[in-house]
C-alpha cells in the first residue's frame, strides 16, 4: 500500500468519525443561572467529582446521573432549528427533550432548585455561557402567574412573548471555560411577585442547534442572589407563588390544627409531606367572621428541634421557635367565609409534629 492510499484511508476515517460524533457542548445561562449550571456549581469538589448539596440537584443526578453535570452546557437539541411547543413536549422543556445526554431529572417539579433572587421591572445583566462561540440569537421567557412548581413546565405555563430577545451579543472571555460568556441587559417582566421560572432559547442562526434552560429564580426585591447552593446552601426565605411538592418517600402526616383568632380569622395547619430530616407544611387562613378582613397574621411555636427554611405565599420570620408568617399583598383581603393559603418547607430532627396550637390575628 503507497503512502498516499495510506494518507486517503486515514483521511477518510477521520471524517467518518467526525461525522459520526455527536454535537458538542456549547453553553447555558449563567445569571440568572440554569438548573444544570447551579447544580453544578452546588456539586463540584474540590478533587473535580460531583456530589449535590441541594436536594432537587441530587434528585436530579439520582435520576440523569452525574453526567448530566459534567456536561451542564449541553441541554440541546442538534435538530432543534428555534422550535418550541409542538417539538419539546410537555414536561420536557427544561431538558430539552435532549437525545445526547440524559438531562430528564432537571424536569423534575420541586420547589428546592437553586434560586436567584430578582426584582420585577429592574434591568438585570445576563450573562450566557459560551463553551462553543456561536452566531444566533436568545429569547428568555417568564411564566405565568398561575403557574405552580407542583407540576413539570408546559408551553402554557409560559407567557406567549418573550420579555427579552438578543441577537449577537457582544461576549467576553475564550470558549471552554466558565470564565467565557455572551451577557446583554434584559428588562425584567414588571408585576411579578415569588417564585417563577425564566425559559431561555438559544437558537443558532448557522445551523439548527437550538439549547433550552430553565432558571429558577424569586421576584422578591433581589438583584441577582443565589442561594441553594452548596454545602449549607438555604433555599430562600421569599415567598414563591405556589405551593411545591418535594422530596421523595412522602409520609403525609395529617395535623390540622384549627386555632380561631381575632376577628374571626383562623388558621388550620397540617403537615403535608415529610422525609429524612424535613418536612412540608400547609396553613389554611380562613375568614370565619361576618365581615371582610384586610389581612392576617399567623404564629406558632416550633416543636423541639425543627426550623423553617422557606415560606411561600406569605412573609416569614423566625425568632427562636417563634414562627411568624403575614399575608402577601395579594392574599391578605378576604371576604367573609372566603379562604387562602401558604405553605413552607421545614428541617427537623426526629419525629415531625405539629405545634400544639397556631394562632391567627385579622388586620
Amino acid at each position: 500500500m503507497t503512502v498516499a492510499t495510506v494518507v486517503a484511508a486515514l483521511s477518510a476515517l477521520v471524517a467518518a468519525v467526525l461525522v459520526a460524533s455527536p454535537a458538542s457542548a456549547h453553553g447555558a445561562p449563567m445569571v440568572p443561572g440554569s438548573r444544570t449550571y447551579l447544580c453544578w456549581k452546588d456539586g463540584l469538589t474540590s478533587s473535580g467529582g460531583i456530589v449535590p448539596n441541594n436536594p432537587a440537584c441530587a434528585a436530579a443526578v439520582a435520576q440523569s446521573g452525574t453526567n448530566s453535570l459534567y456536561n451542564w452546557f449541553a441541554v440541546l437539541r442538534s435538530d432543534g432549528a428555534g422550535r418550541t411547543s409542538g417539538f419539546i413536549p410537555d414536561g420536557k422543556l427544561c431538558s430539552g427533550a435532549a437525545v445526547v445526554y440524559d438531562f430528564s431529572g432537571f424536569d423534575l417539579a420541586r420547589a428546592d432548585w437553586p434560586v436567584t433572587h430578582l426584582t420585577s421591572g429592574a434591568t438585570l445583566r445576563f450573562t450566557y455561557n459560551k463553551w462553543a462561540a456561536h452566531p444566533g440569537s436568545f429569547r428568555s421567557y417568564i411564566t405565568k402567574d398561575s403557574w405552580s412548581p407542583t407540576r413539570p413546565l408546559a408551553w402554557n405555563d409560559l407567557e406567549s412573548t418573550p420579555f427579552s430577545n438578543v441577537t449577537d451579543p457582544p461576549s467576553v472571555g475564550s470558549p471552554g471555560n466558565e470564565d467565557a460568556y455572551y451577557y446583554w441587559n434584559a428588562t425584567l417582566p414588571s408585576g411579578k411577585s415569588g417564585r417563577h421560572i425564566i425559559y431561555t432559547v438559544w437558537q443558532r442562526s448557522d445551523s439548527n442547534e437550538t439549547f433550552y434552560s430553565c432558571s429558577d429564580v424569586v421576584f422578591d426585591g433581589g438583584s441577582g442572589e443565589v442561594t441553594g447552593v452548596g454545602p449549607g446552601g438555604s433555599t430562600p426565605s421569599p415567598s414563591p407563588s405556589a405551593s411545591p411538592s418535594t422530596s421523595p418517600s412522602p409520609s403525609a402526616s395529617p395535623s390540622p390544627s384549627t386555632s380561631p383568632g381575632t376577628g374571626g380569622c383562623t388558621a388550620t395547619y397540617a403537615i403535608t409531606n415529610q422525609w429524612q430530616g424535613g418536612f412540608q407544611g400547609e396553613v389554611t387562613v380562613h375568614n370565619a367572621g361576618t365581615s371582610s378582613i384586610g389581612g392576617w397574621t399567623v404564629g406558632w411555636t416550633l416543636p423541639s428541634g425543627q426550623t423553617i427554611t422557606q415560606v411561600w405565599n406569605g412573609i416569614g420570620s423566625q425568632a427562636g421557635a417563634s414562627v411568624t408568617v403575614k399575608n402577601e399583598s395579594y392574599n391578605g383581603s378576604l371576604a367573609p367565609n372566603a379562604s387562602t393559603t401558604f405553605g413552607f418547607l421545614g428541617n427537623a430532627s426526629g419525629t415531625v409534629t405539629a405545634p400544639s396550637s397556631v394562632t391567627c390575628t385579622a388586620a
